[in-house]
């Protein structure tokens, strides 16, 4: 008896061992792709890049998470619950450094960077009749500044500490989502509202075609006190109707990011196919229009993934 079940134990180790070797051969081909809401620019490039992935990375099984973006994403990717994810640059920052109030429970030092990908603009928009036409003006107005602890609220705080400014010099703070901040403006309930996304985002144009708008610059030298990872950047005339000149403005760049344990080559081949494929990128979100390889190491706020570098190496962006 006592023979037999020592055979019958010795098996069923041998057994795991093997069932635990075939788990971790196809967990090193295993890409799952995080994102952020379906309505959102991460979701449906994510998607692409998933199945981009899928066909070109050999015996990769990929799936796409929706998730509530950046602080998530990040919090999963040090967990090794993801392999690649979408997130905004000061968010990855803020999570390298272990900033709590930002939602991250220590420093996650697993982060590894793939790439620079397209901006998010800082659009500070202001009804005409507000009188509002620099971050001065906003003194003792009405400012929504987007949901608390959201990517746009932080970039709120960030614009409002450079140019010298607080919460407390506006006369009202409300922290609304971008369709219900235009709302009031156009009620004449509210004088501005901050939002961090696309340039042409549907809210601000919606806003701009019902009542007559000023665009809020915020000066380079503001944005250079910032630093990494905001880039000074330029709103075109003609972006939304009534905008007759250029504005300057402050971007944050979202990046691809993924970990320490995601294997070198598997890193190179998410960065490599990332690239040759643009156009199916493109075509999934025009955001992905702004994707450049001469840009993708604008700003990276962690280190790159060996797999990563390898592939820059390549190219001759990295020595």
């Amino acid at each position: 008896m006592h023979n037999f079940r020592t055979k019958f134990i010795a098996a069923g180790a041998l057994a795991l061992s093997l069932g635990l070797g075939a788990v971790s051969a196809m967990a090193q081909e295993f890409i799952n792709v995080l994102t952020g809401g379906t309505s959102g620019v991460y979701y449906p490039l994510g998607v692409a890049l998933s199945e981009i992935y899928g066909k070109g990375i050999e015996g990769a099984r990929t799936q796409v998470q929706a998730t509530k973006a950046s602080v998530e994403n990040l919090n999963l990717l040090q967990q090794g619950k993801g392999e690649i994810a979408f997130a905004l640059g000061d968010a990855v920052k803020l999570a390298a450094e272990g900033n709590t109030e930002a939602g991250f429970p220590g420093k996650l030092d697993k982060l590894r960077g793939v790439a620079a990908i397209y901006p998010n603009y800082i659009q500070i928009v202001a009804s005409k009749e507000s009188g509002i036409k620099t971050l001065a003006d906003l003194k003792g107005k009405s400012l929504s500044v987007g949901a608390p602890a959201s990517g746009t609220e932080l970039n709120a705080r960030a614009i409002f500490a450079a140019a010298g400014l607080k919460y407390e010099d506006l006369g009202r703070v409300e922290y609304l989502p971008f369709a219900e901040s235009v709302e009031l403006i156009k009620n004449r309930q509210l004088d501005a509202t901050l939002q961090s996304a696309g340039l042409g985002v549907a809210s601000i144009r919606d806003l701009a075609t019902s009542v007559p708008i000023n665009v809020v610059a915020v000066p380079a030298q503001d944005v250079a006190k910032i630093g990494s990872p905001y880039l000074s950047v330029t709103i075109p005339k003609g972006t939304y109707e009534g905008q007759t000149e250029d504005v300057p403005t402050a971007a944050v760049g979202n990046f691809l990011i993924t970990h320490a344990d995601v294997s070198d080559e598997t890193g190179y081949q998410m960065t490599k196919l990332l690239f040759e494929n643009l156009d199916q990128l493109t075509a999934a979100h025009a955001a992905a229009k702004a994707i450049d390889l001469a840009k993708a190491l604008d700003g990276m706020p962690v280190p790159l993934h060996p797999g990563a570098e390898r592939y820059y190496k390549e190219k001759g962006l990295v020595k």
